[in-house]
């Protein structure tokens, strides 16, 4: 196991910190004893995720937007690493709204990036998307192989990778990109137009609802629980291996489940708490605009350059979920 003990009394940057993966991610640095700054503007994030942290006198807040540089700069100021995680998220919205979709993960992320390496940050590492693949059919998806983009929210994720890349080139930045697959487990929010599907379906099925599927129920995710993504960011940040350094990686199980099972899954689980759960019915509707049918990654590169061993099934991260959601949110 490599020592995370390194990170101990690092400054260290969390953009998006408010959110669900941001968050998660805070409340892991400061038990490392990281000190953490998470800048934020609320848009999709929540002031109850920090909660947990907020009297920690190793956490700061700075609000502010990515989109504007001099907030960027102000972040990146004596910071040792960055995890970017601000990102408007969501492939519906990014239809709906194409163009501040552009603005917050395309002008943003290159905003960091020039402040980050303006700043001296030893090392970037970002939320990328499983989405880059588009049209790719091959399964399991391996990160050099990728298909033409299905939606804006995939070209902005994409360009991610490509600004990334030429940081490298160009100014000799170095970043990680993680490909996160279908993340779901505490503190995903379970309201909105854009709410995640586990999320969505775990409220609905908890309050008596029929949940809606979209198309047949066949259509098959890589679902990934969080502690995995906060394992695979861990790793990025503290890797000394120089051949890892620089790429995107796979953030997943290496496992698909259609969300017929996903349903039969929750159902099961939540069952336990509540009897009546278990004879909901499900409704089948439409499929989405610009979803990919199926998803599945290969985590090769991951377990090879970071050492990367996912500690959580899908089936058990679901187990775990369902219990936060029970007690949190009923």
């Amino acid at each position: 196991m490599r020592n995370f003990g390194i990170l101990k009394d690092k400054n260290i940057l969390v953009t998006g910190g408010a959110g669900f993966i941001g968050s998660n991610l805070v409340e892991k640095l400061l038990e490392l004893e990281a000190n953490v700054l998470c800048l934020d503007n609320f848009s999709t994030g929540r002031i109850d995720n920090l909660v947990n942290v907020n009297d920690n006198p190793k956490f700061s807040l700075l609000e502010g937007d990515i989109r504007d540089l001099e907030t960027c700069q102000k972040a990146c100021k004596n910071i040792d690493f960055v995890l970017h995680e601000a990102a408007l998220g969501s492939v519906p919205r990014s239809i709906n709204d194409p163009v501040t979709s552009n603005d917050v993960n395309v002008g943003g992320f290159l905003n960091m990036l020039v402040a980050a390496r303006d700043n001296g940050v030893k090392r970037f590492v970002y939320a990328a998307s499983s989405s880059t693949y588009g049209d790719s059919e091959e399964l399991p998806k391996i990160e050099d192989r990728i298909g033409k983009p299905l939606s804006p929210y995939a070209i902005t994720k994409y360009v991610n990778e490509l600004y990334a890349d030429v940081f490298k080139r160009t100014y000799n930045f170095d970043t990680i990109g993680l490909r996160y697959f279908n993340v779901f487990g505490r503190k995903q929010n379970p309201n909105g137009a854009y709410a995640a599907v586990i999320p969505k379906f775990v409220i609905q099925l908890m309050n008596h609802e029929s949940p809606v599927i979209n198309g047949d129920g066949e259509y098959s995710r890589d679902f990934t629980y969080i502690d995995n993504v906060i394992l695979m960011n861990i790793l990025a940040l503290t890797s000394d291996n120089e051949n890892s350094l620089n790429h995107v990686y796979n953030t997943a199980f290496g496992e698909r489940t259609t969300l017929n099972h996903l349903m039969e899954y929750l159902k099961e689980y939540l069952s336990e708490f509540d009897p009546k759960i278990a004879d909901i019915e499900v409704i089948y509707g439409e499929n989405r605009k610009g979803d990919v049918p199926h998803s599945l990654a290969s985590i090769d590169k991951a377990k090879k350059l970071l050492n990367y061993n996912p500690t959580y099934s899908m089936r058990a991260g679901l187990k775990e979920a369902v219990s936060w959601y029970w007690e949190n949110l009923k």
